[in-house]
């Protein structure tokens, strides 16, 4: 059972990311498509379509939880979004799809018998935020028909997210803790996952082009992007143009891209950064994000990283790898005394 891919399943229907991620523009625009901050999203309409028979209904229940029923939409739902997860957009045997639900299921029951303060509060400011990544109420609703979900649908499943998460909060994540020498235990056996190449620490102003942009839009965003390098080099902030101008969401951080190695930009991108010396700014740069200017500020030869600058991260990852252990663990407790039927149709 990967609760990895579980919890994420859960978090993005409970968060309407699926559909927001549809509408709006990626995280981090001008990484590859392969990195963890900027994978590729398959749209849901083009993954594959988990086979159904035409005599199957949506309400059939597909498994029996307790005496509560998965049904058919709710399987084809839950494979659609982990397809559209899936990198390639392969998908998952359907098996191992209802195994993941029904362990929802579980943890869901045990989690509306330990309670929820003020769990309908909580709901209604979620269904808030979900609305507010939405231009109007049409771009919502337009959203949710794309998810083949209802209103009520989505808070059911807002409901259920964050029983769960309450649960695993309280029973599980509370136990899980990690000290600063299991750290340096994990640290010391994987020294090598820790040795990185040169690096630089860049930010850059994007006038973003759509894929499908005419040849006269793409020649305006050139054009902005020549005239803003002007504007830098008569002595304008950059940072401040950044925040002014750039499409990319790190222009809240004046453009600021943090520190990064090679493999991690495209290419076009990577080396118009990786030429320049800390100060220096580049001419314009095409890339299919659209055109960019770029200055580097910081650059760090190669090296293995210091424990003290990557504790804070080896600390949060060692205890979700403890909090999924535990909720392995907890399922699979649930699972001896629970009544799990499979239903034939």
């Amino acid at each position: 059972m990967n609760f990895t891919k579980l919890f994420k399943y859960l978090q993005l229907i409970a968060v309407f990311s699926l559909v927001a991620m549809q509408t709006g523009q990626a995280f981090s625009e001008e990484k590859k498509p392969a990195q963890p901050k900027a994978d590729a999203v398959v749209k849901p309409e083009a993954a594959a379509k988990p086979a159904t028979t035409a005599k199957t209904s949506p309400t059939d229940p597909v498994v029996k939880v307790n005496g509560t029923a998965i049904t058919r939409s709710e399987v084809d739902r839950a494979m659609k979004v982990i397809s559209a997860q899936n990198r390639m957009g392969l998908q998952q045997p359907e098996d191992a799809v209802v195994d993941q639900l029904v362990s929802a299921e579980l943890l869901y029951q045990a989690g509306v018998k330990l309670g929820v303060p003020d769990l309908d509060k909580q709901v209604a400011a979620k269904i808030t935020e979900s609305k507010s990544k939405f231009a109007d109420t049409a771009a919502f609703e337009k959203a949710l028909k794309s998810a083949s979900l209802t209103q009520k649908e989505l808070e059911d499943l807002i409901r259920r997210d964050l029983t769960i998460s309450n649960l695993v909060d309280k029973e599980i994540a509370t136990k899980a803790t990690v000290t600063d020498a299991d750290a340096k235990k994990f640290y010391d056996e994987n020294v090598d996952k820790f040795k990185q190449g040169d690096s630089i620490r860049a930010s850059h102003i994007l006038c973003g082009v759509d894929p499908k942009a005419t040849d006269a839009d793409k020649k305006k965003a050139k054009e902005k992007a020549e005239a803003l390098l002007k504007e830098i080099k008569t002595g304008k902030d950059f940072a401040d143009l950044a925040k002014a101008n750039s499409t990319c969401p790190s222009s809240a951080q004046g453009g600021d891209l943090g520190f990064f190695g090679k493999g991690q930009m495209v290419p076009s991108f990577e080396s118009a950064a990786f030429a320049l010396k800390p100060g220096e700014v580049s001419n314009v740069v095409e890339t299919q994000f659209g055109y960019h200017i770029i200055k580097v500020t910081e650059k760090k030869g190669a090296g293995v990283t210091k424990f003290e600058d990557v504790k804070d991260k080896i600390v949060p990852y060692l205890k979700n790898m403890k909090i999924q252990k535990g909720v392995s663990d907890y399922v699979a407790q649930l699972k001896e005394k629970a009544k799990i039927e499979k239903v034939t149709n």
